[in-house]
């Protein structure tokens, strides 16, 4: 068994992972080895940002992992995708760049996390942010990722912008700037036209260093321990099982991964483990627990044919003409990411702060059992809401000893009722806009959850008969200082040295938005604190 000494083990190849191998790796003087269980990023949909759509589910990069039965969802089982590749669930995802609300952070800092603070994380974001319109107090210029404004909105986008604003939502030109509430255009990881991944602005520019170790197709099987300290780990690549030691093992798998690789050593809940026969290295009951997402609902109308793009994306041949034009140019439809418009609103006028989010795409949206994104044959559009802050919480737990067998995966999605109350709302808010000019003037009729329902309990049962993930999970490695978190406020695991976890999984609660952004932020304070406590 092959065996090598490090500084650092960065396990998974992700929106962390990635960040993680670029700053640690900035001193020659130490040696980097970052893991990676899949490929690389070579697929050409990858570059595409609309190859979201075939990547999804897409074995060849993407774990495919399915949720248990889901109780609040009527029981339906879920597609949970993850990015298995270079650059993780950034090569895969949808490309919308979305802090969260400045308030989500003072949270996590009020739970007992000193230093997570808005004003804390704000430095962060800059230093990663290569922002289009300039360096501002909210946003970085000399960063490594790309983050653009959307070019060219569709007709149908413009019209919906509109409608919030003929209804009172206010504009809202930079939902990372000085306000997060209103309605706008979203800012996206592009650069010039082709998708900005982790591993194209953090990986790319480092992986020639000679200090940076970087092995794909490589499966770690365990973090190895001696006593209450991580010193290594094994993996697995190419049928060959592999041992490597480092002073640190970083975890970056993600919500999903991680936890699953701490049980899998021995740290984590000891009633369950000792159900697998895997030896107890340290009871530590919160990996897994906490795990949550956003939930959301689609909402779909019938439109004239100018304010859909259907018809051109709905089958291969129809597609071909525009893969031809970004091929050429890197313009077009397939620049298109998961959705143009954002917006940001408050269920009802009382709450402190807007805890729904909104989307809206020139498409519709139809969701396969497997996961798979489809176009309909009719000139159709989709808006879609969650709930910003969800309160439902769920669990990843052990379904076998095997490290190749994937997890069991609870969200418990919409078990809460505020959850639920929040959600039915903004289906009614989404009805507001469709029903407002200058967009209502091409709707032909809705089509889902249909004119019919209109009612408290109808929209409730449309919700779990219809609702989806937003593949946003995080959580279940807590950070905290109680006794059911799993890492402390320097990301270090409770209980065992040499061992930390940097990825969404530490998120106490999830940020108001997509996710990627924030797991990215982390990793850079992580670094920072990484490097400090090396010092010392």
């Amino acid at each position: 068994m092959d065996t090598t000494q490090y500084d650092y083990i960065i396990v998974g190849a992700g929106s962390a992972g990635c960040v993680l191998a670029n700053r640690l790796s900035a001193d020659p003087r130490k040696r980097v080895l970052l893991l990676e269980a899949g490929p690389p990023d070579t697929k050409l949909w990858i570059r595409i940002p609309a190859g979201m759509t075939r990547l999804i589910s897409d074995p060849g990069v993407n774990w495919r992992y399915s949720t248990c039965s889901e109780p609040g969802l009527n029981g339906r089982v879920l597609a949970c995708p993850r990015g298995k590749t270079l650059g993780g669930s950034s090569s895969i995802n949808g490309l919308v760049y979305m802090r969260g609300h400045p308030d989500d952070y003072d949270h996590w800092r009020d739970l007992g996390n000193p230093g997570w603070g808005w004003d804390d994380v704000l430095p962060f974001y800059r230093r990663s942010e290569c922002y289009e319109g300039g360096e501002t107090s909210f946003h970085g210029a000399d960063g490594e990722l790309s983050v653009e404004n959307l070019k060219a909105p569709h007709a149908a986008s413009q019209a919906f912008v509109e409608a919030g604003q003929r209804i009172g939502v206010p504009l809202n030109t930079d939902f990372s700037g000085a306000t997060h509430e209103g309605i706008g255009f979203l800012q996206l990881n592009l650069r010039q036209g082709v998708r900005e991944s982790a591993a194209s602005a953090f990986l790319v520019p480092a992986k020639q260093r000679a200090n940076l170790d970087i092995q794909v197709n490589a499966h770690v099987l365990k973090v190895l321990t001696q006593g209450r300290v991580a010193t290594g780990v094994v993996y697995r690549q190419g049928g060959v099982e592999r041992r490597a030691h480092a002073r640190e093992v970083i975890l970056s798998g993600g919500a999903i991964n991680s936890p699953q690789l701490l049980m899998l050593s021995g740290i984590g809940p000891g009633q369950q483990l000792g159900r697998f026969g895997i030896g107890v290295v340290h009871d530590l009951s919160g990996v897994g627990e906490n795990l949550h997402d956003h939930t959301y609902v689609h909402y779909l109308a019938q439109v004239s044919p100018e304010f859909s793009i259907n018809r051109k994306i709905s089958s291969n041949l129809r597609v071909l003409p525009h893969v031809l034009r970004y091929m050429m140019t890197r313009k077009g439809l397939l620049t298109s990411a998961a959705a143009q418009v954002g917006a940001y609103l408050r269920s009802r006028p009382d709450v402190a702060r807007p805890d729904l989010q909104l989307q809206f795409r020139p498409f519709s949206i139809l969701v396969r059992k497997d996961g798979r994104i489809t176009a309909e044959n009719v000139p159709a559009v989709t808006a879609s809401c969650s709930q910003s802050r969800p309160r439902s919480r769920g669990r990843l737990s052990l379904a076998s000893a095997d490290p190749h067998a994937p997890p069991q995966i609870l969200f418990n999605y919409l078990s809460d009722d505020e959850d639920c109350r929040v959600l039915t709302a903004g289906v009614r808010w989404m009805r507001r806009m469709f029903a407002a000019s200058p967009f209502v003037e091409h709707v032909v009729k809705e089509t889902a959850p249909g004119p019919a329902i209109g009612s408290d309990a109808e929209l409730l049962a449309y919700l779990r008969a219809n609702a989806q993930p937003m593949y946003h999970p995080v959580g279940s490695c807590r950070m905290g200082s109680d006794a059911h978190a799993v890492v402390d406020a320097r990301l270090r695991v409770h209980g065992i040295g040499g061992l930390r976890v940097v990825d969404a999984s530490v998120m106490p609660a999830i940020t108001s938005g997509n996710t990627n952004a924030p797991t990215i932020m982390i990793a850079e304070k992580a670094s920072q604190m990484i490097l400090e406590d090396a010092h010392r």
